[in-house]
């Protein structure tokens, strides 16, 4: 009988080794590892921002949005930039270059040219970069992969208007009144060219 046992516990040896190899996910017979890939987010549009980066469709209930606020720097100097995103979270530096939803970064940009690129909702505007009369700061948000966040074939975006009345009235913008420093801050917020979005939220 001891060369029963010996057979039996030779076989359940031989039954572990091969479960055990079992969850390797070495895949097909050509050796190369089984993995799984993820579901694609949105559809890639024909349309690109003004660096060629192509529009990422998303439904508008599976959409990112962001609003932004400009205010005058509390130490006179520049002007304070808050983006606050909706359904959106800020990636870290050296995030892997794939589309995650309601992931990635923004783009920042004064009359339509690009300023900096956002992995955190803050950022100080120099004086130096905003003269005298009235501009708009858009802020982009862009997937991982440098795609574009799009509802509806437009980008997820939201514009202020602000008004700068020259460097030396805006180092004492705190307080002041019409005509000495910033005259309006965030007067106007759209969506895309000429969409306004109430309340600034874009969608």
């Amino acid at each position: 009988m001891s060369w029963i046992r010996g057979l039996l516990a030779a076989f359940a040896v031989g039954v572990l080794v091969v479960v055990g190899a079992a969850g390797c996910g070495t895949g097909g017979a050509d050796g190369e590892a089984a993995v799984e890939s993820p579901s694609p987010v949105g559809r890639l549009l024909d349309d690109t921002d003004e660096a060629g980066r192509a529009y990422r469709e998303v439904d508008e209930d599976d959409a990112p949005e962001v609003d932004i606020e400009v205010q005058p720097g509390g130490s006179g100097d520049g002007w304070d930039v808050t983006l606050i995103p909706d359904g959106f979270r800020f990636s870290a530096d050296g995030a892997a270059k794939k589309a995650v939803a309601g992931r990635g970064f923004a783009r920042l940009f004064l009359d339509g040219r690009f300023i900096t690129e956002l992995r955190a909702p803050e950022y100080r505007l120099a004086t130096r970069l905003v003269p005298r009369g009235t501009h708009q700061v858009t802020a982009r948000l862009y997937a991982d992969d440098g795609t574009v966040w799009a509802v509806d074939g437009k980008p997820v975006e939201c514009t202020a208007d602000i008004t700068a009345s020259g460097e030396e009235g805006t180092k004492g913008a705190q307080g002041a009144g019409p005509g000495d420093g910033a005259d309006a801050v965030a007067v106007a917020l759209t969506l895309g060219p000429g969409s306004p979005v109430p309340g600034g939220k874009a969608s």
